[in-house]
């Protein structure tokens, strides 16, 4: 079966809903205490730093058709990259359960005010179910649907950037940050879509102009978005969202905004954790496997306390920015192809360093944050030992 291809528009569009989400203006909160300037100037280092590795990710799923965890064999083997599309499946499915709850927590506080009944329990229902229609039609299949809801989002979000923003007198936000802290906050979210941007850029129509168009809409969007939340933190001293469009008297705007950003965002973590487990074994249904992750992430977001997965998400999560290091020397600085191997140890030990470089790097406070330092590390050592091998074999 013939995959039908994305345009630029439609890529773009992709990537626009996913950007579009209450936990990065929740995180753009955490920022405030740097005050406005230098609060900027984090949010645009961070998410220029996190969308070049995006744009290069990105790029190998486009160039190769290859899904993001197809691209792993490239670099880690067949068997050796099973690791990656494991972890994968785990982290996109704890994230699918944490974006319904908090999408549910924040339509519900506004549903209280609204009708007297807060029901989380009922929004993450129907978030789940709208994630489950996202599923079923498919991402090839969003098109005209995607341009209506985005058009909305977007008219929202200019009213909530008016709501934060107009005639108010910034005032100084309690807590303290580092700017490179901040930083690395601010890197965090393209970070965390690295091993997903493939599996939507392998169908583009036109690989290099749709990933980049991919990566300028996210980087726009995204930073727009952690603008909004600081804005809000430090123009309203409020970081609750929900209370800011409460207090505006949007309440209504604000329950549309936070049902359709979530189900935009986690649509994608599902739909990425459902090919993610195709590239595991070829008796996985990627949209059936999307399907069952969304049933279970909707009954975690009613069931469990989701707050104690997340430090083990943000572990997780950690796994993967030195993958994309080895990833990136080997595909567009060494021209090297380990795909037809069951393992390459030497990817999987350099794999095994950037962890650990990445953990010791999380208690140093850099001026860019840790994961441009550690990225250029693992590149780097990726071409000292690829030119240590080819003499080691020339000899």
């Amino acid at each position: 079966m013939i995959e039908k291809k994305t345009s630029i528009f439609g890529s773009s569009l992709i990537w626009f809903g996913a950007a579009i989400s209450i936990a990065e203006i929740m995180t753009g909160t955490l920022l405030a205490p740097l005050g406005m300037k230098k609060g900027i100037a984090a949010i645009l280092l961070g998410h220029l730093i996190g969308c070049v590795l995006f744009y290069f990710a990105g790029l190998i799923g486009g160039e190769t058709g290859k899904s993001s965890m197809e691209t792993a064999r490239l670099s880690f083997g067949q068997k050796g990259s099973l690791l990656f599309s494991v972890l994968n499946v785990i982290q996109l499915a704890g994230w699918t359960a944490i974006m319904i709850i908090g999408g549910a927590r924040a339509a519900g506080s506004i549903s209280a005010s609204l009708t007297g009944a807060n029901m989380e329990w009922l929004w993450s229902l129907i978030i789940g179910g709208l994630i489950l229609v996202w599923i079923l039609i498919g991402v090839t299949g969003l098109g005209k649907i995607n341009t209506v809801v985005m058009s909305a989002l977007f008219l929202l979000t200019i009213i909530m950037s008016v709501i934060v923003f107009k005639g108010k007198s910034p005032s100084l936000a309690e807590g303290s940050i580092s700017f490179g802290a901040a930083v690395e906050l601010s890197v965090a979210m393209p970070l965390s879509w690295l091993p997903v941007i493939s599996d939507y850029t392998r169908t583009a129509q036109k690989p290099r102009s749709a990933t980049l168009a991919s990566t300028v809409t996210y980087f726009i969007a995204s930073s727009w978005m952690y603008l909004i939340g600081m804005g809000a933190a430090v123009y309203t001293a409020e970081s609750d969202i929900a209370a800011i469009f409460l207090k505006a008297g949007l309440g209504a705007a604000g329950l549309i905004i936070f049902i359709a950003s979530t189900v935009t965002t986690t649509f994608l973590d599902t739909y990425s954790a459902g090919v993610s487990a195709a590239s595991i074994s070829s008796k996985f249904n990627a949209k059936k496997v999307a399907v069952f992750v969304c049933v279970i992430g909707t009954a975690l977001a009613i069931l469990a306390p989701i707050e104690q997965f997340e430090n083990f998400l943000y572990l997780i999560g950690s796994v993967f920015a030195p993958m994309i290091a080895v990833m990136i020397a080997d595909y567009f600085l060494l021209k090297q192809d380990f795909s037809r191997e069951s393992f390459n140890i030497r990817n999987l030990i350099l794999w095994g360093v950037g962890f650990i470089i990445y953990r010791i790097f999380m208690r140093i406070d850099t001026p860019v944050g840790n994961t441009l330092p550690v990225m250029f590390i693992i590149i780097l050592l990726s071409v000292i030992t690829y030119q240590f091998v080819r003499r080691t074999q020339t000899c």
